[in-house]
């Protein structure tokens, strides 16, 4: 089942080649280093705003057209959904989930999951490459907007 993990880290780090937002997690380079040390408010702002800026990216290109085969596909896909999460977080979790437990990606199709996406493009990995790419460009206009200079 999917539950809130201790970090965001996904294992893929950009930071370590000298990006100032991780393309895998998203978060800000000197957030990563210091993590460890950070006490509970701290790593909760960090995820809420990670939080908030993959449901604006889920947001911007996903439908849900039926929220009842969602959910049944989420919970056959254990996918848990947390009184905190709200359905954009439900569409996401549910999608990667599918793409890598589905052992014929070509037979995944979005309809399946009760989702329809905003441009038309059916194919699920490239809904989910748009929209990690979005969450990365957010991620990369907050970090300029809050530190006053550029991430990349």
């Amino acid at each position: 089942m999917t539950v809130l993990k201790r970090t965001p880290c996904v294992g893929i780090c950009s930071t370590t080649y000298g990006d100032l937002v991780c393309r895998g997690c998203k978060r800000f380079a000197h957030e990563i280093v210091q993590w460890n040390g950070f006490q509970a408010p701290q790593r909760a702002a960090v995820w809420q705003r990670l939080t908030e800026l993959r449901e604006g990216a889920v947001s911007q290109f996903v439908v849900v057209v039926d929220r009842e085969m969602l959910q049944t596909r989420a919970r056959d896909l254990q996918v848990v959904e947390d009184a905190t999460r709200n359905l954009d977080s439900l569409v996401y979790e549910t999608l990667k989930q599918a793409i890598r437990v589905e052992t014929e990606l070509a037979a995944l199709s979005l309809r399946a999951l009760g989702l329809r996406a905003r441009d038309g493009n059916a194919d699920p990995m490239s809904l989910l490459e748009s929209i990690e790419r979005e969450f990365y460009q957010r991620s990369v206009a907050r970090y300029e907007h809050d530190f006053h200079t550029l991430a990349q």
